[in-house]
């Protein structure tokens, strides 16, 4: 309370460099379910001819199951297959009209592969175009979105980057303000303290009240910091919610991992700051 003016900015260049931080989470975040998202969505799409059996299709699924990469196999019917094109295309009248004017099911069953690595998909394919299979399989294509999921990952490596670079500044500046603080205070009491070591008092008594503040500092800093994430996480829900189809994601996020995400940061904090005091003291408490 002695110092308030340099307290108050100790503890707002310590919560830019928690904020910074806390920055740095949210971007790997999002871009690990940007990533899981698009990948989520690759499959391969094996079409069959409208002549194919039903035991020609079950061949060809019991096929691709025994592959180790795929994850699951989803085939649709013929009539299912005509129904979600008909639904599709319920708003353009010309395919409709041209549908009603056929007598028999132009479309074939269609397979959707998924596996566990995108990079697996060319090689289903590869497996699938066999000579056993050729009269019967009329295209395999899949969605090829490894160009998306490299973009995600360039953006994100320079937005972390930027990050990390932030942070350092701002833990730099944070430890110059401490160091200043504290050497500075020392000055200001220096009588205070000659007469507590007269007394008797051990270097651990006069550098107490220091560490008790850098203490402060860090619960009042990560305090204001966990406010502001909260409350920006519940904001940005409003509108990465809808992005990824999730309310309460980064909110969500933070709330399951509380403990792991604001408690190591107050412990590195903590240390950070006591830390700054210390050698502050060392150097500057010659008493």
């Amino acid at each position: 309370m002695r110092n308030m003016s340099q307290s108050v900015t100790t503890v707002s260049i310590l919560v830019l460099m928690l904020l910074s931080i806390n920055v740095l989470i949210v971007v790997r975040f999002l871009t690990n379910e940007a990533s899981w998202v698009v990948k989520n969505q690759i499959d391969v799409s094996v079409f069959f001819v409208p002549e194919a059996s039903d035991e020609q299709v079950a061949e060809v699924e019991r096929y691709v199951k025994s592959f180790p990469e795929v994850t699951e196999v989803i085939l649709y019917s013929r009539d299912e297959v005509f129904d979600t094109f008909r639904t599709e295309y319920s708003d353009n009248p010309d395919i409709i009209a041209s549908l009603e004017e056929l007598d028999d099911n132009p479309l074939g069953p269609t397979m959707i592969v998924k596996t566990r690595d995108p990079k697996s998909y060319e090689n289903v394919i590869t497996l699938l175009s066999v000579p056993e299979y050729e009269d019967i399989v009329v295209a395999k294509t899949f969605t090829d979105t490894e160009t998306a999921i490299k973009r995600i990952d360039r953006i994100t490596s320079q937005v972390e980057k930027f990050s990390f670079a932030l942070s350092v500044i701002f833990a730099v500046i944070a430890f110059l303000i401490i160091f200043n603080t504290v050497r500075t205070t020392i000055y200001a009491h220096r009588v205070e303290i000659s007469i507590k070591k007269l007394v008797g008092a051990t270097n651990w008594f006069v550098r107490g009240p220091y560490l008790i503040s850098a203490a402060v500092y860090s619960i009042v800093s990560l305090s204001i910091t966990y406010a502001i994430v909260m409350s920006s996480a519940g904001f940005l829900d409003l509108h990465i919610g809808l992005l990824f189809d999730k309310p309460a994601l980064l909110s969500g996020y933070f709330s399951a991992y509380v403990l792991y995400i604001f408690g190591g940061q107050f412990v590195a904090l903590l240390i950070f700051t006591i830390l700054s005091s210390l050698f502050a003291m060392r150097r500057h408490l010659r008493v």
